[in-house]
């Protein structure tokens, strides 16, 4: 493989190039949903049947009278990991759409859930990049429903987190505004590369955070959900998916991380990047 030269980015690696050992922190697969029965209602009327065995997900797609997608029902394996008590994220690539992968948050304890696909555009527009994320919240059908619905959050903005992927792979986060984020890796084969990119966050529940990004130099994005309620010790479960170096071949991994945070940044008020959705 050509050298990494941090400043010709036709030289950093290829989304498969992190895998190896990349998943050493991830948290062991669940199956508190074997045996379940679960369905998921989103705002469109959309109905998704979800029955789960240990390491397989059969599902049923119905789709709203707001909703262009097709039906469609398969099996796919799956992986689930407990972020919370009766809260849990649950991973899947959609074998009959390979360019599409499901990340699930189930809130058992409040009825809630939130949808997120990662989608692998065939042509991005200009200025878009390759992967893009759609986000459902919805409720758990027969279930009580409590607590606040997902929705997008700026509570992450000013902070400054190191993620600890294995003891060979490192980043830092900056979370600078609602729509962007930058990141430097602090060891492993991505050492010395840094670059600001597109991210969402959303909270699910008080101190618990989905944050996603979206790569421009690399066709890949990643979801994940962590914990901050401790910001010394945060917990972080999430996916990346993506194009192989190929350019062609759809690659799935998950993985963990552990946090802490290094810094908060607080801006003069009326400069504050937290407003800039605002404008």
């Amino acid at each position: 493989m050509t050298t990494l030269n941090p400043a010709d980015t036709s030289t950093w690696l290829p989304l498969e190039g992190l895998a190896p050992g990349f998943d050493a922190n991830k948290a062991p697969h669940s199956t508190a949903l074997s045996g379940r029965e679960i369905t998921v209602v989103d705002a469109r009327g959309t109905r998704i049947v979800h029955r789960f065995a240990d390491a397989a997900v059969t599902w049923d797609y119905q789709p709203g009278a707001e909703d262009a997608t097709e039906a469609a029902s398969d099996t796919d394996d799956y992986e689930a990991f407990e972020v919370d008590a009766d809260l849990y994220f649950v991973q899947f690539h959609h074998r009959y759409l390979p360019n599409e992968a499901v990340s699930l948050i189930l809130d058992l304890r409040h009825g809630r859930a939130l949808a997120v696909i990662s989608e692998i555009l065939a042509a991005p527009e200009k200025g878009r990049t390759r992967v893009q994320h759609h986000f459902a919240p919805g409720v758990i059908e027969g279930a009580e429903v409590s607590g606040a619905e997902a929705a997008p959050t700026t509570t992450l903005i000013g902070r400054r987190v190191e993620w600890v992927y294995s003891t060979e792979h490192a980043y830092e986060h900056v979370y600078l505004s609602p729509r962007w984020y930058s990141w430097q890796c602090l060891a492993g084969p991505e050492r010395g590369l840094a670059d600001t990119d597109e991210n969402s966050v959303w909270e699910v529940r008080p101190g618990i955070y989905v944050f996603a990004w979206r790569e421009k130099v690399i066709p890949c994005a990643s979801v994940t959900i962590a914990d901050h309620r401790d910001v010394n010790a945060i917990r972080s479960h999430g996916v990346l998916f993506g194009l192989d170096e190929s350019g062609e071949v759809p690659t799935h991994f998950t993985f963990g991380a552990h946090g802490r945070l290094l810094s908060t940044t607080l801006h003069t008020p009326e400069l504050e990047p937290a407003t800039f959705g605002d404008r």
